[in-house]
């Protein structure tokens, strides 16, 4: 299945100010609200449900004796048209 970029922001960011964004994502998961992503004149918002699936990847991009790039992930993942669904395979721990 093609994929539809929605929406893209990348930018240096400081650490504070990530966890400014992310501590606001999980205020409006708490709340069970939309997440509106705004920058610039693009915008969208997205209604995630009650369970999504959550994918958290650590990876290390490049080769294997050069210079290469760390990246952590965090995705929230469900199908637009499915009704509420829950498939636990593992608990996530972040220490």
């Amino acid at each position: 299945m093609p994929e539809e970029v929605l929406f893209k922001s990348e930018s240096d960011q400081s650490r504070e100010d990530i966890a400014a964004y992310l501590r606001r994502i999980a205020e409006k998961l708490d709340q069970g609200d939309g997440i509106t992503l705004k920058s610039g004149s693009e915008s969208v918002t997205m209604e995630p449900p009650a369970h999504p699936t959550f994918e958290v990847k650590a990876e290390r991009e490049g080769p294997t004796d050069g210079p290469n790039e760390l990246s952590l992930e965090f995705e929230l993942e469900w199908d637009a048209n499915a009704s509420e669904q829950s498939d636990e395979t593992g608990q996530l721990k972040i220490e």
